[in-house]
């Protein structure tokens, strides 16, 4: 992982201080900890500071008005979002707990393995549907696969307003009655799942790596599911085997994807591209506060020619097929958009998110050389009254033309709906989106029929309260201006 040195950076207003340096540091009563947390690291690191009124240097006349400020809202996520958040911010997250928040990021979870969408029937009833099942999870241990269906939870029939406590709720168990689609309905069947979450369940993004040999054309498919730095060097095995295998083409599956650490959207860019460390891939752009404070070269991120001291697998392709869906987001859509002035860069599937900005994870050590900025080695300094982690949006990454405006969604070349009645399984050459990448590739494809009959459109899905879900992780620049 990569280390950063920053000559801290001192802010201030009317006398509140979050210098290091300063004996006289401000400090909020113990029960507005988290609520002046929340406005200090906003006030430096938020991408729309100047946006936001309440954000504004001048904003207060002295410590007594801030502090009446602070307590507007008791709880400091509500403070958030009711005093701080700019009106365009779909992404900012936060949590009560830095500890669990920050395991997540590294893809450790309580969690059973189920990966599914659930489909809003009439009269507000649901049915779930199973998008795929997380390797050597409780879930790969029970029979339940790829395009099953469910209508109950523990008896109960799913609607819109029992699926949170049913599906998302205290209990670590639950058991699904499984359906089946008979007759233009949903009809369970008898058969019964039950799944149990796993404490400190580590996800590895790199599901399926496999090569097809079509019409003579050797291609390669990766599906990936997050950007985690952890797994880089597990990536580029994966990209390295499928060059032993000689191909000349490669479909990305990122239709899952919600986002992830920059770094990782940069070591694979690389190992698709190109390795030419002289070559920007991205740039980043922070609000006016921050943006002044570093040279032009310490915001670009150019392409890189290694992990962790070992040479990245390149293939040098000149052309790439990505598989997007409205749950590709973030890290996903950063990799397509810094791959396109490159690069051939063809979509197959539907719309991204349209997430364009990343984040920092931000907890209550102010007096850290990157101000609020999480690091492990550090959490003895962070602040015992107040556990509570914030994902600040700060900044845009543009690709290396410029172009980062893309909120709403980067827009498939090929447009093609999962089907919630063929969803097919993921990795084989039958799977229509992957069928439909091939056929562009080749000219032939095992499947002939691309029609939708009906649309797998969730109403919501296993990621909902996933803190992980459309992240960018940006890195802090490196040298100061």
């Amino acid at each position: 992982m990569k280390k950063y040195i920053l000559i801290f950076l001192v802010i201030s207003f009317l006398g509140l201080s979050c210098s290091k340096d300063d004996d006289n540091t401000y400090s909020a009563p113990k029960d507005l900890a988290a609520q002046n947390f929340m406005w200090q690291a906003s006030n430096y690191w938020y991408f729309w500071q100047e946006d936001v009124p309440n954000l504004a240097e001048d904003r207060f006349a002295n410590n007594e008005e801030y502090n009446a400020f602070l307590g507007s809202d008791a709880d400091a996520g509500d403070f958030f979002d009711n005093q701080l958040r700019f009106v365009d911010d779909r992404f900012t997250f936060y949590s009560p707990d830095y500890e669990e928040f920050t395991n997540s990021l590294s893809g450790i979870s309580k969690n059973n393995g189920l990966s599914f969408g659930l489909i809003q029937l009439d009269g507000g009833l649901l049915v779930g549907y199973v998008r795929y099942v997380i390797p050597e999870s409780d879930a790969a241990s029970k029979q339940i696969f790829r395009g099953n269906y469910f209508t109950e939870v523990d008896g109960q029939q799913l609607n819109v307003n029992n699926y949170i406590d049913l599906l998302f709720g205290e209990n670590d168990t639950y058991t699904l009655t499984m359906a089946d689609y008979v007759n233009d309905v949903f009809t369970p069947n008898g058969l019964e799942v039950s799944l149990t979450k796993q404490e400190n369940f580590q996800e590895n993004p790199i599901y399926i790596t496999n090569t097809f040999d079509v019409n003579g054309i050797k291609i390669g498919y990766i599906f990936y599911r997050r950007f985690f730095e952890d797994y880089d060097d597990e990536l580029n095995a994966a990209i390295g085997q499928l060059q032993a295998q000689g191909i000349t083409e490669l479909v990305l599956d990122l239709r899952y994807n919600p986002g992830g650490r920059v770094s990782s959207a940069v070591a694979l860019a690389s190992m698709i591209y190109g390795t030419n460390t002289n070559q920007l891939f991205v740039k980043q752009r922070w609000n006016s506060k921050r943006q002044s404070d570093f040279s032009a070269a310490a915001l670009e991120q150019n392409f890189i020619n290694e992990i962790d001291g070992e040479a990245i697998n390149s293939l040098g392709l000149n052309r790439v097929f990505v598989l997007t869906t409205d749950r590709s987001a973030s890290a996903s859509e950063l990799l397509i958009n810094g791959l396109d002035p490159f690069m051939d860069v063809i979509q197959v599937g539907t719309t991204t998110t349209g997430k364009n900005e990343f984040s920092l994870t931000l907890v209550d050590d102010p007096r850290n050389n990157f101000p609020y900025t999480y690091d492990p080695a550090r959490e003895s300094f962070i602040n015992t009254e107040n556990s509570w982690a914030i994902q600040l949006l700060c900044g845009r990454y543009e690709n290396s033309v410029g172009f980062s405006e893309f909120t709403s969604g980067l827009v498939p070349e090929i447009e093609l709906e999962e089907d919630l009645l063929n969803l097919g399984t993921l990795g084989d050459l039958n799977e229509p989106l992957l069928a439909r990448a091939i056929e562009e590739i080749t000219g032939v494809s095992g499947k002939r029929d691309f029609s939708v009959k009906m649309p797998a459109r969730a109403f919501a899905d296993s990621d909902l309260f996933d803190p992980l879900r459309n992240v960018m992780i940006g890195d802090v620049p490196s040298i100061k201006k």
